[in-house]
């Protein structure tokens, strides 16, 4: 694990309580035909486990029962019952196979882990990881049931062997390096305990030493994809199926290529045989077909007989076959269990047809002569067999294959039809669609469940609407992690508008439907960037939020879903204060101690005489002005030399503000000539509090301005005087620091601002180091949950060592005025995952549920990030710039006075609406966090355009109640944001243009101006924007 891997926490969301089974299509199934379980691994990250109730161990027809039950005619088999499942994996599951006689079950998935499950065991463990890949693990393969170690390749040109039992990676093969290729990825793989063979898109077949790791020899031929393989016992014969629609046989004697079958007319996606020279094996192709084909007693393997056997309404990933039954895997969620076809029936030929082989002048069969054995004839299930001729593939372009007589009647020999049920076989070229398959239906289907597989994240970004397999659609809420409603089977297109929202939140989560459930992303760049507001909430428990209160979405979901392990956290503190303490008391109470020191009298210079000191004192003072208290020895450790007392300085004052939600810092205040006249609250923030929600700041470049007053009693200010003050802050910055000058800056056409005394700046980082202690200097505190919470109890320890009698919990989660209750599912998963820097994936580092997390907070705090702990001990998030939004602020037509300090009234208003009011500079284009709502704009414009009322009315009208604010000729709702105004209103770039204007419910007293042209202002180009955004409003 990486120290500086960045991690995340992600969060599933559970479904709805149903039967067990896969909610997702399935690509991976094994057999365990000793236990008669099937074992299947799901795109939705889950292996299941079946029991089937089958006797599986009957490999030969002459082996069966005559007499057994199974052999009736009327004989059902049992059908398949749920076993078992775990959630193996947080992505697809591409492969798995059965290793260590059919006790552990190793699963390669897209989340680019190898792991192991061990479904037998006493105690049986969730899968536990055997290695990790850099790319999504795309096969697995063992060399035998008695083999120790499994090989495993994927996308990432790698293939890797793995020791089970615990040792790691015994072996790494880089695929594509002996052939400087960039090329290398492994679709196809199989082991023996000799060789290895693997096959991907360069269509190459490549076979491997799996003691060295050297590469044996390649195999060259396919035109496609190489998809699957498989090797004979000995280790001789190679079989490959490709994407070319072809399944090749190599010899690795010959080292080439013997045979080409072409039974399948689509690509060939799946092989599986369990005869040790593969004379029989099962195919499978992307457009549903599986066949059969049986080379038993062949001179030449395309002689063999191949049988369609059936057909799945798509491409089948995963073909199986045990006893007399066969398994198919697709993209359902569905596994179709299929009677097997006996190879040795006859096959029913019509009389019209006769055998040809294009390339030799007579066929030859399996047998040289009709079989003349009296055992029955082959039956499945009790019922005799006979193949239809349109169930015969044909295996190659040389294989013999029937005619009708007429159309081909030099045939040079013609067989009866008796004679030649051995035969291989073919469909007529003239007419290849007339294939039937021998099984028009499943003999049973494992029901799967419905997973999802599209979602939408709606505009509030706590809402997603999510369409399953079924084709319903669901509403879910990402904070209560449950359903809110569910809309029938409809288009997700349509039922979206129905319940979306004009707002625009920030980015704080990702959410996927990858394995067919919700799950949500949250990382420390993005998690906390979003808010909502309080007042916005439908809760059950009446809570009283501050006036326009934000919650922070990724806080608020993280405190809930970890409160299981805060609260165990809280307890471990606990317990650890108190056992602090009672080792504190414990080296107090020393027995036999003397309840006094006496120390020597000592004439020394520059001291004082014991004698002439305080007698009940035994330790010696220093003379030199610096008198440290008496301390008792064993209580406290003095410091080494003593702090020198804190300067005055005069006159000097430190004016700091408290910090704010949307600064996140203290920030000192400016002092300028317009400040110092006005004392009024914030036009942009609430009553007063600690925490006041917003602070528009005004500048003209639509950023924050370093000379802009901040704090509550702010200003806005012109554009030019921020620029101003910036530019001369930062030539003082660059040049006077290396020239040791100043320089004092006269604004032009302007009254100089009287000097202000400026704080002294504090070296914060020289005081933490002066007044830590050394001992806290050499501790080591790791880069994980756990570094927090040491960092927590070494500053309990330093209490207890300066002499505290009680030591406070600093653990302090938010409170619920802060995060209002959350109650979470229980069966909710957590996922502690880490990004792989060298590679596309993310490994897993721990899984969970939310009501268990306390019992494994052990392990938690071994992997989960300090960000993590911060949040969610300390209630401290990570900080980032506001967000902000440029806007102007303009008239509506002229009718209201102009907030700009340049404006004028361009009308001439009675003499009794004529009076004082806010006389300081103003600017009309202003910037403020995105989250600002158009009510404060108006309390904004309110205040500029009538003077404040001398006697209060608290049931007075409220600006936003007499004001309205309009963007692109639409009026905009006061609890609209800026965000929002810009997004779904202004929906351009550039500043955000609002004009205000009185609905007439209050009669508004205007405030006298300067009746100076535009031109003549000394702020003329601010005023040129401002005429320009009338001309918008009048051509719009």
């Amino acid at each position: 694990m990486g120290r500086n891997a960045r991690k995340r926490i992600s969060y599933v969301l559970p479904l709805a309580n149903s039967a067990g089974g896969h909610r997702l299509g399935v690509n991976g199934l094994a057999v365990d035909p000793v236990n008669s379980i099937l074992y299947s691994g799901g795109r939705d990250g889950v292996i299941c486990a079946w029991d089937l109730g089958l006797d599986l161990n009957v490999k030969d027809r002459d082996d069966k029962d005559p007499f057994a039950d199974s052999n009736s005619s009327n004989y059902k088999p049992p059908p398949t019952q749920f076993r078992q499942q775990v959630q193996a994996h947080t992505h697809w599951i591409n492969d798995i196979v059965l290793a260590q006689n059919n006790e552990a079950l190793i699963s390669a998935s897209s989340d680019i882990t190898v792991k192991i499950w061990r479904p037998a065991a006493e105690d049986v463990r969730p899968p536990q990881t055997l290695g990790l890949h850099s790319d999504y693990v795309k096969r697995v393969a063992s060399p035998g049931p008695h083999a120790n170690w499994v090989a495993s390749g994927g996308l990432d040109h790698k293939i890797s062997l793995w020791d089970l039992s615990g040792g790691g990676q015994k072996l790494q093969i880089a695929v594509g390096d002996d052939e400087n290729t960039a090329k290398g990825s492994v679709y196809a793989l199989a082991a023996t305990t000799s060789i290895l063979a693997s096959g991907g898109p360069e269509s190459i077949v490549r076979v491997w030493d799996p003691r060295t790791g050297k590469r044996i020899t390649k195999f060259v031929g396919h035109t496609d994809n190489v998809r699957d393989v498989l090797i004979t016992q000995d280790g001789d014969t190679i079989m490959t199926a490709s994407s070319d629609q072809t399944v090749k046989v190599w010899s690795m004697t010959a080292g080439r290529c013997m045979y080409t079958l072409t039974m399948h007319n689509d690509s060939v996606w799946s092989l599986f045989s369990d005869h040790p020279q593969l004379s029989i094996f099962y195919s499978s192709d992307r457009s549903g077909v599986i066949a059969k084909t049986d080379v038993r007693g062949c001179v030449e393997m395309d002689e063999g007989l191949s049988v369609a056997v059936c057909q799945e309404h798509g491409g089948v990933n995963k073909v199986i076959s045990a006893g007399e039954y066969i398994w198919t895997a697709t993209s359902s969620s569905s596994i179709n269990r299929w009677n097997n076809v006996e190879t040795e029936a006859e096959i029913v030929l019509p009389e019209s047809y006769k055998w040809h082989r294009s390339s030799v002048a007579t066929t030859r069969t399996r047998y040289p002569s009709p079989p003349t054995s009296n055992s029955p004839p082959p039956t499945i299930n009790g019922s005799s067999q006979k193949l239809p001729f349109r169930c015969i593939l044909r295996m190659s372009n040389t294989a013999p294959f029937p005619l009708y007589s007429a159309k081909d009647a030099d045939a040079s020999t013609v067989y009866s039809v008796t004679t030649t049920r051995k035969a291989s076989d073919a469909f007529v070229d003239s007419d290849p669609e007339l294939t039937v398959p021998f099984r028009s239906l499943p003999d049973f289907s494992i029901e799967g469940q419905n997973g999802l597989m599209k979602h939408v994240l709606l505009n509030d970004r706590r809402r997603v609407l999510t369409l399953d397999t079924a084709g319903e659609v669901m509403l879910w809420d990402l904070l209560q992690c449950a359903p809110i409603k569910s809309f029938g089977k409809r288009h997700l297109e349509d039922v979206a508008p129905e319940v979306n929202t004009i707002e625009t939140v920030a980015h704080w989560c990702a959410v996927d439907t990858r394995t067919g459930s919700l799950t949500c992303v949250l990382e420390e760049n993005y998690c906390f960037d979003a808010e909502m507001y309080a007042d916005e909430l439908q809760l059950e428990d009446k809570i009283e939020f501050r006036e326009d209160q934000r919650i922070n979405l990724g806080k608020w979901i993280l405190r809930y879903l970890f409160s299981n392990l805060i609260d165990k956290e809280i307890k471990r503190d606990e317990a650890f204060r108190h056992m602090l303490l009672q080792e504190k008391k414990g080296s107090l109470q020393r027995t036999g101690a003397p309840p006094s020191i006496q120390i020597p009298e000592a004439n020394t210079n520059g001291w004082k005489d014991a004698s002439s000191g305080p007698t009940s004192a035994s330790t010696i003072r220093p003379s030199n002005g610096f008198h440290l208290p008496a301390m008792t020895p064993g209580l406290s450790i003095g410091l080494a030399t003593p702090a020198l007392p804190i300067p005055v300085l005069g006159t000097q004052q430190l004016n700091t503000l408290p910090t704010t939600t949307e600064e996140g810092a203290q920030l000192e205040k400016t002092q300028t000539q317009q400040s110092q006249g006005r004392d009024s609250s914030d036009y942009f923030s609430a009553t007063p509090h600690p925490q006041p929600p917003i602070t528009l700041t005004a500048n003209g470049n639509g950023k924050p301005g370093a000379s802009a007053d901040t704090s509550e009693d702010a200003v806005p200010l012109s554009p030019s005087e921020p620029e101003n003050a910036n530019q001369t802050k930062k030539g003082n910055a660059l040049f006077s620091k290396k020239f040791n000058m100043s320089f004092k800056k006269k604004k032009f056409g302007q009254a100089s601002s009287p000097e202000v005394n400026k704080p002294v700046a504090v070296d914060e980082k020289s005081e933490d180091s002066d007044s830590r202690s050394s001992k806290t200097d050499d501790r080591v505190v790791e880069d994980n949950f756990l570094g927090v919470i040491q960092k927590i109890r070494h500053g309990y320890e330093d209490l207890v060592q300066e002499g505290a009698p009680v030591l406070t919990s600093t653990i302090t989660p938010s409170l619920p005025s802060e995060t209002p209750v959350l109650k979470p599912p229980l069966a909710t998963t957590i996922l502690i995952q880490e990004d792989r820097p060298d590679s596309g994936g993310v490994a897993d580092l721990f899984e969970g549920k939310v009501g268990s997390l306390g019992q494994q907070a052990d392990l938690i705090e071994k992997v989960a990030p300090v960000w993590l702990a911060d949040v969610l001990l300390r209630n401290v998030i990570t900080f980032k710039d506001i967000v902000k939004v440029s806007f102007i602020l303009e008239p509506y037509q002229n009718l209201l006075p102009s907030i700009a300090s340049d404006g004028y009234i361009p009308l001439i208003a009675p003499p009794e609406k004529i009076v004082n009011t806010n006389s300081g500079q103003s600017n009309n284009r202003l910037n403020a966090n995105r989250m600002l709502r158009a009510r404060k704009i108006l309390n904004y414009v309110a205040e500029r355009i009538e003077p404040a009322p001398e006697n209060p009315d608290p049931d007075a009208l409220k600006p936003e109640e007499y004001l309205e604010l309009y963007c692109q000729n639409q009026l905009v709702s006061p609890t609209m944001t800026l965000a929002s105004i810009r997004a779904h209103v202004w929906r351009g770039g550039g500043d955000v243009v609002l004009f205000y204007k009185s609905n007439g419910r209050k009669d508004i007293k205007y405030a006298p101006r300067a009746l100076t042209p535009p031109a003549a202002s000394a702020s003329g180009s601010e005023r040129k924007t401002s005429s320009e955004a009338g001309s918008l409003s009048r051509n719009s």
